[in-house]
């Protein structure tokens, strides 16, 4: 029997569905490692992973094995009781990223906007800030999740317009400017929220010695430094929290998306001792947050990760990626910028949008996304081959060279 025609289930979105996002016309029904299939059968290599969810690659038989095993057993408890699966998880996740407390949430959102709780109240129970006056430092053209909390400092207009008023006690101050964190810090600072690269700005990386500075300022003026490695974390970048990268240790990380490979929404706070720890019963909480399903999908996520050296790839084949992007000679590129498998071409305004290009990416059987306009990123899954990296490198020049203006 023939799957109905792609016009058919796009249409069906549009008609039921709040119109709040832009797919490329692609109706995907199944995955494999770095591929995935649409509807009528074409195979396209993923070059998002779900914004990062899936380093571990689609429907990874392990994961997979762990989710259906733990699914039979018990699903959710809520934590109003313990279960079996709540307990390795922490000390796993614990171990294998140094941390002392964990706070397991579901999105990436919720894991930020627990941070954001966290942080004030350490700052008022420990660091003496007066009630109410807790500042916390964030970057302009962040990108932290969706929340009316977080939209409220973002410096985006398409996603502030029409949702305020928002809640004040944030500053923001430019992305990888050391000198304007040092000017923005006060008495009443608590924390500095920060991505090691903006993922949603287009690949922005900060420059060499940044987060050494970072990390000096917020240890001498007591504040918190809270790492959003929910995109960057989890091998992407060619360590297993991009922080590594630069040798520091944040107070704070926030991870998410692939920390379940793409099967559930799995988050977590990681902190110190002193910031979760201000934390009481009642005061800050889940239904799903912590459920045995979760924990076991996690388990399991993290340790395909570093059992099949997958972080250890994503350095070999993002360092090959990201020269071969540099060796295109194309009229429509204005700069490649990348760490690990993390990586994205900024186009020259002149070539057009980029969606355009994404657009013709997928005639030749690459899935990426456009992002500000004029920039395509390029995130596939870390488990991608050095065969599967030169074919894809050989037709995203074919497409970048021609001119779709």
């Amino acid at each position: 029997m023939s799957s109905p025609p792609v016009a058919d289930f796009i249409a069906r979105e549009a008609r039921f569905g709040a119109r709040n996002y832009e797919p490329l016309g692609v109706v995907l029904s199944r995955g494999e490692g770095v591929f995935v299939w649409d509807t009528q059968g074409n195979r396209y290599l993923d070059c998002l992973s779900a914004y990062s969810a899936l380093n571990q690659g689609h429907c990874h038989p392990k994961i997979l094995a762990a989710m259906v095993e733990q699914a039979s057993r018990l699903t959710l408890t809520s934590r109003a009781f313990h279960n079996d699966q709540l307990a390795p998880f922490y000390e796993e996740i614990a171990e294998l990223t140094g941390s002392h407390k964990v706070l397991p949430m579901n999105s990436g959102a919720e894991a930020v906007e627990s941070a954001i709780k966290s942080v004030r109240k350490w700052g008022y129970e420990v660091k003496g800030v007066p009630e109410g006056q807790a500042e916390i430092i964030v970057c302009a053209n962040n990108f932290h999740g969706r929340t009316l909390g977080i939209v409220g400092f973002s410096t985006d207009a398409a996603t502030r317009e029409h949702f305020g008023p928002f809640a004040p006690g944030f500053r923001i101050i430019p992305f990888g400017d050391l000198a304007a964190l040092k000017e923005a810090i006060t008495p009443n600072t608590v924390a500095f929220l920060v991505e090691p690269i903006q993922g949603e700005a287009g690949v922005i990386i900060p420059p060499a010695g940044y987060f050494a500075g970072v990390r000096a300022l917020c240890t001498a003026h007591e504040v918190m430094l809270i790492l959003d490695e929910i995109q960057t974390g989890l091998g992407r970048t060619g360590k297993l929290l991009a922080e590594q990268h630069e040798g520091i240790e944040a107070d704070v990380t926030l991870l998410g998306k692939a920390l379940s490979g793409g099967f559930y929404p799995v988050s977590a706070v990681l902190s110190n001792n002193e910031v979760l720890g201000t934390l009481k019963p009642g005061q800050h909480g889940s239904t799903f947050g912590g459920n045995p399903l979760a924990c076991a999908v996690a388990r399991a996520a993290l340790r395909v990760l570093v059992e099949e050296g997958m972080i250890e790839n994503a350095s070999v084949q993002g360092e090959r990626f990201l020269q071969g992007l540099r060796s295109i000679r194309a009229n429509t590129v204005r700069e490649v910028r990348g760490r690990g498998l993390m990586l994205a071409v900024e186009l020259n305004p002149e070539a057009g949008r980029a969606r355009r290009y994404c657009e013709a990416l997928q005639l030749e059987g690459i899935l990426a996304k456009d992002t500000h306009e004029h920039t395509i990123r390029f995130a596939p899954p870390l488990v991608i081959t050095s065969d599967q990296v030169d074919w894809a490198l050989e037709r995203i020049a074919a497409t970048l060279t021609v001119d779709l203006t």
